[in-house]
This record gives C-alpha cells, sequence and structure tokens, in this order.
C-alpha cells in the first residue's frame, strides 16, 4: 500500500487520533450550527494547550458539555459551573467555563440575526474556502486580516476566547481556509 503524504503536523509524534482528524475532519467545509459550536468551544479551551490534548479529551467535552447543546450550555448555572470545574476529563478552567457559557448566549443571538451562525460564519468569505498553497506548516500564519476582522466582530458582539489566532484555527477546521499543505493528500480533497 502505497504511503500517503500528510501535514507534517498531523503525523507529529506518531499520534494516531491526529493523524485521524487530519485524514477526515480537518479542512472539511462544516456548515451546521451544533458542530461549528464544538470547534468555537474546543479551539478556544486549545488556548495556552496542545491541540491534541483537547483533541484527546473531546469525548470528555462532548458529555460534560450536552454535546454541545448550545441551548443548554446558555442556561448553564453556578451548580453546572462547579460540575464541570471538578470534571478531570476536560480543561478545568474556570474562565474557559465562563466563557463556553457567554459564547453560547451570544452564539443564540447571531443565530437570531442571521437564521445560522452558519450564515454568519460563512458570510465573512461569501460561503467560499480560502484555497491557501502552503508548501510546508512554516509558511501558514497564525493570523489573518480574515481572522482578525472575525475575532473584532465577534468580541464586539460579547465573545471571549475568540482572539484572532483562536478563529483563525477555527477557520482552519471548519474548512473557510484550506490550510493543507499542497503535497498532503488531503489538499485537492477539500
Amino acid at each position: 500500500m502505497k504511503k500517503q503524504n500528510r501535514c507534517d503536523w498531523s503525523i507529529y509524534g506518531g499520534n494516531e487520533l491526529m493523524t485521524k482528524y487530519h485524514d477526515e475532519e480537518w479542512g472539511v467545509p462544516v456548515h451546521e450550527d451544533r458542530h461549528l459550536f464544538e470547534v468555537l468551544i474546543l479551539d478556544g479551551a486549545q488556548a495556552g494547550l496542545s491541540w491534541s490534548t483537547i483533541l484527546n479529551k473531546r469525548g470528555n467535552y462532548r458529555k460534560a458539555f450536552d454535546n454541545f447543546d448550545v441551548k443548554k450550555i446558555a442556561k448553564y448555572d453556578a451548580k453546572k459551573v462547579k460540575e464541570l470545574l471538578g470534571n478531570a476529563g476536560i480543561v478545568r478552567n474556570k474562565l474557559k467555563i465562563a466563557s463556553a457559557i457567554r459564547n453560547a448566549k451570544v452564539f443564540i443571538e447571531i443565530q437570531k440575526e442571521f437564521g445560522s451562525f452558519d450564515k454568519y460564519i460563512w458570510g465573512f468569505t461569501k460561503g467560499k474556502s480560502v484555497k491557501n498553497k502552503w508548501k510546508s506548516m512554516k509558511e501558514v500564519p497564525a493570523t489573518t486580516e480574515l481572522s482578525d476582522t472575525i475575532s473584532k466582530d465577534l468580541k464586539k458582539r460579547g465573545m471571549n476566547f475568540v482572539g484572532s489566532t483562536i478563529i483563525y484555527a477555527v477557520l482552519q477546521t471548519i474548512g473557510m481556509v484550506n490550510d493543507h499543505e499542497i503535497g498532503c493528500f488531503r489538499y485537492k480533497q477539500v
């Protein structure tokens, strides 16, 4: 069987979960609001940590955060926050947990205004993916004008843990930008 060329980050350290994530999810256009909310919250949770840490905890996050049901999360109270802070299966950071709740409320407001979060976020690129042509991950920027614009707008609306670097990671994950290396087998597929 022929070996597939992949983005360097996906095979670093031989982490099979990262390779599977790269091969099946990263960069695939996402348009379902629940999934978009999950990505937004998990990328915010990643701040200061490695993506593999969050990916390894993703199943725990889904369970702890009601499968990222935005309406349920928007109603979380102090008792639920205390429960989450005691959950060793997720990152137990009070600010990140509070941010997930706050962001859920803002997410719902955006859905009301635009009809869906999908219409809002993809509206920044008129529904099209930005296809970059990176030869190496070293060329990939941490932020772009697009991530700066979206970050600024989300912050203005009241979200937090949505800095430009986090938003650029979201854009990569949900396929709004294709940052697979041009030599990667997934580049043309997504």
